[in-house]
């Protein structure tokens, strides 16, 4: 990835892509950081477009956790028992 000498010249909007070592290509929006990644840059823009439509408070609201979370693989009492262990917050947020 080329770098820019003057960050006044660097774009404000618009998508690079990262090619990365696992051979995983990450598309990044520029303007707000977002990225996500694919095995091609089509499969990245199309990842990227559903990460920003979440991040600007777009898609479905999750009617029933537990069966989200068992679609997903994850078990509803683990999380739960996660969540009870770690409800206290940490001294230095108290």
């Amino acid at each position: 990835m080329s770098t820019l000498a003057d960050d006044d010249d660097a774009p404000s909007e618009g998508v690079e892509f990262i090619h990365e070592d696992d051979g995983l290509i990450t598309a990044r929006d520029i303007e707000t950081g977002i990225a996500s990644s694919g095995e091609t840059k089509a499969e990245a823009l199309t990842m990227l477009a559903e990460a920003l439509t979440l991040h600007e408070g777009g898609g479905e609201p999750v009617e029933d956790e537990a069966a989200f979370l068992r679609d997903i693989g994850l078990d509803p009492d683990e999380i739960a028992e996660a969540r009870t262990a770690n409800d206290e917050l940490p001294e230095f947020l108290r």
